[in-house]
């Protein structure tokens, strides 16, 4: 037994040892090359300091990084925080855990925000252009889905709650 043991530890640490030796396809993440990609999603982007504003779908997009910290957040403001009551809340952090997908609802400053927060350096364009629409589209889908695209994870509370109102419209659709 303890022959298996070591050998499947062997195992997993030769797997990781192989995975940093794995060749890097794309330089690291910097604040220059994250300008070079919002100019491509938007040409109007404007740059102050270590921000970026851009516009995704009539949606304003906020982009923070902070290379000291080797950090980078983008946001979307969405609404008032206030009034938010504790059922809504719920929904939310039901929605962060199975149907936000990388984005998540967070509450700063007295506003509701649409967020995808990563580390700087390790991010890869994809998954900086998919952080930036699962953002924009947790604030399009707030108050409905709730979702930051297509997926979701599984074992969450919101396909039963998603199927809800696919049940509901074939109820009414029956009617007729």
């Amino acid at each position: 037994m303890r022959h298996v043991a070591i050998a499947v530890v062997f195992g997993v640490w030769a797997g990781l040892s192989g995975a940093q030796d794995a060749p890097v396809t794309e330089p690291p993440m910097d604040f220059q090359r994250m300008t070079d990609i919002v100019r491509l999603l938007d040409p109007d982007a404007r740059v102050a300091g270590n921000a970026i504003e851009l516009t995704i779908d009539d949606i304003p997009v906020l982009i923070i990084t902070d290379a000291r910290a080797d950090r980078m957040r983008a946001m979307v403001p969405i609404r008032s925080a206030e009034g938010i009551d504790a059922d809504e809340m719920r929904r939310l952090m039901q929605a962060n855990f199975d149907s936000a997908l990388d984005a998540r609802y967070a509450v700063a400053r007295g506003r509701l925000w649409g967020v995808f927060i990563h580390p700087l350096s390790p991010l890869e364009r994809d998954q900086f252009i998919s952080g930036i629409a699962q953002t924009v589209n947790v604030a399009k889908t707030y108050g409905g889905l709730y979702s930051g695209g297509a997926m979701q994870f599984g074992n969450g509370d919101s396909p039963g709650l998603q199927r809800e109102l696919i049940d509901r419209l074939l109820k009414k659709g029956q009617e007729l």
